[in-house]
């Protein structure tokens, strides 16, 4: 089976959270290949104490983050597209124009599985909204015209549940809970909404070694110092929304993201 999976995300440590587990997984299965598309480099981005770059490199420094962080998950990326938009402003770009640039690469890759943001970004960041509506407005144009692949399309999202237990633990820390409602805040998401669940504890040192390569982006990733123990404790899983096809209520929650695609 195939096992070909893309990824469309505005900066880069978008993607942490929501594959590096799941690449890990599967980085040694016959079939499986990884497209990434970056809409930005994240060069608007703050930089973390200690970090020796200006604003006028970040951008490059957080490509080359990524690059290393790929490499520490164990899977380089067989298709990278960086699209160079300005960090902050994707929202002001033309939206078919942003569209088109997805669009090509889902069809030069027809990837089984597209992974992006939902309606709310996780953190209602506009970059984030306006890469996942160009995602999945290219899906679906793709899917239309017929081919192979585009079989599952996933809105990363944290269970609110999860997301419950996490805002309770950083009260008990005494360390500042987020604030869903305001702007680059993380957010939950309906616990029925979640369509997969991919457990992910036993490459939880791949996924932590992953995101240690992004160090401009440290402070941002986690508001708290984090080792290892406390990351695998609280970070076991990637949950998705399946946006594409509808999924049916009381259908079984997925335990990985290419569940079920073996046949047809």
């Amino acid at each position: 089976m195939s096992r070909r999976l893309a990824v469309c995300v505005a900066h880069p440590d978008d993607e942490t959270f929501q594959v590096y587990g799941t690449v890990a997984l599967h980085r040694d299965d016959p079939g499986f290949r990884l497209a990434v598309l970056h809409a930005t480099d994240g060069d608007a981005g703050q930089i973390a104490p200690g970090v020796d770059v200006g604003p006028e490199g970040l951008g490059a420094h957080r490509r080359r983050e990524d690059e290393l962080a790929w490499a520490a998950v164990g899977y380089v990326p067989d298709r990278h597209d960086w699209l160079g938009y300005p960090d902050g402003e994707l929202s002001r770009a033309p939206f078919g124009e942003v569209v088109a640039h997805v669009a090509r690469l889902l069809d030069d890759e027809r990837p089984d599985v597209v992974c992006t943001f939902g309606p709310h970004g996780m953190t209602g960041h506009p970059d984030h909204i306006t890469i996942g509506r160009a995602t999945d407005t290219a899906f679906h144009a793709v899917r239309r015209d017929g081919g192979p692949g585009l079989r599952r399309l996933l809105h990363a999202g944290f269970a609110e549940t999860y997301f419950r237990k996490h805002q309770a633990w950083l009260h008990e820390q005494g360390l500042p809970q987020w604030e869903p409602d305001r702007l680059y805040h993380l957010r939950g998401t309906p616990d029925e909404h979640i369509g997969v669940k991919v457990p992910t504890r036993k490459v939880a040192d791949r996924v932590f070694a992953g995101i240690q390569q992004h160090r401009s982006q440290m402070h941002v990733l986690f508001a708290h110092p984090v080792d290892d123990t406390v990351f695998t404790a609280g970070n076991s899983r990637e949950t998705h929304v399946v946006a594409w096809p509808p999924r049916a209520v009381g259908t079984p929650v997925l335990t990985d993201v290419f569940e079920g695609l073996d046949d047809g």
